[in-house]
């Protein structure tokens, strides 16, 4: 999915207040593990992810991966924090997809 500059910058600002949900050690990245990470934006549609010191991979390599394996955007890169952003499929879970159609 492909997101317009000011699509991102709110993403960035309703991101800045998230801690993150998943993080990345020296098990390194699997199938499975952007599957849970799928999950969780089902319902949250919003998540950062962190690297471990023990990582063995950078933030642009964790973000190539999951956008590579899934339908996930990666909104952010900083540091080695990753922000990550799915539409819901539900209308129950879905804020911020529609926040952003609006922009």
């Amino acid at each position: 999915m492909q997101l317009t500059g000011k699509q991102k910058r709110y993403l960035r600002s309703q991101a800045n207040t998230l801690s993150p949900i998943f993080s990345v050690g020296k098990n390194g990245l699997t199938q499975n593990w952007v599957d849970e990470i799928v999950l969780a934006l089902a319902k949250r549609e919003l998540v950062k992810i962190s690297l471990q010191q023990s990582a063995d991979e950078t933030a642009k390599e964790v973000a190539d991966f999951i956008e590579a394996h899934s339908d996930i955007t990666v909104s952010q890169t900083i540091g080695r924090t990753v922000v990550l952003y799915l539409p819901a499929k539900e209308d129950k879970y879905k804020k911020i997809s529609l926040d952003l159609a609006k922009i």
